[in-house]
């Protein structure tokens, strides 16, 4: 499916390249991965395993929001919290939102901080900046996680960066 969109310019077009940027700093670091070995473990048999920890591949695994809503399902069960409605047929863009927004709510009860929530359509679209949202969301609530002491640790590293541009 072509994206129809106008090419951006201008500011649009310089901040995309350096949220593109940011992404491809992170996935060295070995964000992606551990977000994908995390995500992997914790729904082990479960769901079908995100391949590898590219862009691509984790875009479309995580697209339709069934992994993720499974994911925070787990979470909440440990904390003692009660699931989120997962829609396991996904047909449309509709549902696959509605998918997001029921992981968007499991994480904001679950216990992180809305600004860590990921946008619908960064994940829907998988443009590679806006999807860098989507992987710092699942690297925070692995963190979170850590935190309560969910059994399956998140490896990923944090790391303070300040952008003074």
């Amino acid at each position: 499916m072509a994206d129809m969109r106008a090419k951006k310019s201008g500011i649009g077009a310089e901040i995309d390249k350096k949220l593109e940027m940011r992404y491809d700093q992170e996935e060295e670091a070995g964000t992606t991965k551990a977000v994908q070995i995390w995500v992997n473990t914790v729904l082990q048999g479960e769901h079908e395993p995100i391949p590898s920890y590219s862009q691509r591949e984790l875009h479309k695994s995580l697209r339709d929001g069934v992994m993720l809503c499974k994911l925070i399902n787990k979470l909440l069960e440990s904390d003692g919290k009660s699931k989120v409605h997962v829609q396991k047929k996904v047909a449309s863009m509709f549902v696959a939102y509605t998918n997001i927004e029921n992981f968007n709510n499991g994480c904001l009860e679950y216990g992180l901080a809305k600004e860590f929530t990921v946008q619908s359509a960064d994940l829907w679209e998988g443009r590679k900046g806006p999807f860098l949202n989507v992987i710092n969301c699942l690297h925070s609530l692995g963190f979170l996680a850590n935190s309560k002491g969910f059994p399956v640790m998140y490896t990923g590293e944090q790391q303070r960066t300040m952008d003074f541009e």
